[in-house]
């Protein structure tokens, strides 16, 4: 499958960590023996989720914006949240404008995050096609495209996370990360060709969103997509150049049920403390449902976002007492 050029190189990646790395949070990395236990797998968690607005995404979006010269007008992309807030936080940090094309079904508390952090929210139908076309409009308008995934300067900059990780745990067997639009997965895979001993690298969707699978399947990027999950973050088509590197370099691609991602969160909600959104669980849900395939690793699992409706939470407790 030669479905798109690939020109994003493991030296790019070295390049947008140091481009970035005084201006974005060192996340940290815990395991849990009580994890371990029950999975037969030394897990090494990398806690994204604890990066400036909630998630990696800043990664990526802090990269793109340190390359734009200093007279742009503004910034533009389409996002179900986490990476509109990223963005807005990295524009406002350079004084540039960014709009933000968000589902109308988006998660009102990711809406809220991407104006608190300074950007301008265009509602749009709940499909890529209606995203993607709000973005054109933008784009014509003469704002700087920075789409979420299915950009070099975003691929490189999130690849990021996987060189701290390799540093801060040598000598990992695997990593394992969510696949939506796939710039994470696809800048871990790249990431990960710089060290002498490479991790291999796994990519888990939802059941509900599982267009890379079925799109690895048929040979050729799908087009018809109608994501059912709760993992909002990672309902996006995957990209045309992350599908790409995730041919060539990701191992293999699982794919998880809506069980298993509120499995997932028990268990790093019980034994890790940490709270994350359903996007940012799937990862450890693709482990937990195969824990053969990586028994007796050293394994590092992305816990890649945090942002949850905490106001909805709450509520929710509240009518139960």
């Amino acid at each position: 499958m030669n479905m798109f050029d690939i020109t994003t190189t493991p030296d790019d990646v070295v390049h947008a960590r140091e481009r970035i790395r005084d201006r974005i949070r060192l996340t940290p990395v815990m395991t849990s023996d009580d994890i371990n236990e029950l999975l037969g797998i030394e897990v090494f968690f990398k806690f994204e989720h604890l990066q400036e607005t909630g998630s990696f995404k800043l990664r990526g979006a802090t990269h793109a914006v340190s390359l734009l010269s200093d007279d742009c007008p503004g910034v533009a992309t389409h996002s179900s949240g986490n990476h509109g807030a990223a963005l807005a936080r990295a524009a406002r940090t350079r004084g540039f404008q960014c709009h933000v094309v968000m589902p109308d079904s988006a998660v009102f508390s990711k809406v809220d995050a991407v104006r608190r952090h300074g950007g301008q929210v265009h509602s749009c139908a709940p499909t890529q096609s209606a995203r993607e076309a709000g973005l054109d409009r933008l784009t014509e308008q003469g704002y700087a495209p920075i789409p979420p995934y299915d950009d070099e300067r975003i691929i490189a900059g999130q690849g990021s996370c996987a060189l701290e990780l390799m540093e801060q745990v040598p000598d990992l067997d695997a990593l394992v990360a969510p696949i939506g639009g796939g710039g994470l997965i696809s800048g871990l895979a790249l990431a990960v060709q710089s060290a002498p001993r490479p991790p291999r690298v796994y990519g888990v969707e939802p059941a509900g969103a599982d267009d890379t699978a079925r799109s690895l399947k048929a040979g050729q990027r799908v087009s018809d997509h109608d994501p059912r999950t709760m993992a909002d973050g990672l309902r996006a088509l995957v990209g045309q150049r992350n599908l790409a590197i995730i041919e060539r370099d990701v191992l293999e691609v699982f794919t998880v049920s809506e069980a298993r991602i509120l499995e997932a969160m028990h268990l790093i909600w019980t034994h890790l403390k940490q709270v994350v959104e359903p996007s940012g669980a799937v990862a450890l849900a693709g482990v937990v449902n195969r824990p053969e395939r990586f028994a007796g690793m050293r394994l590092g699992v992305v816990l890649s976002g945090g942002n949850l409706d905490v106001e909805g939470m709450l509520k929710n407790l509240e009518s139960s007492s």
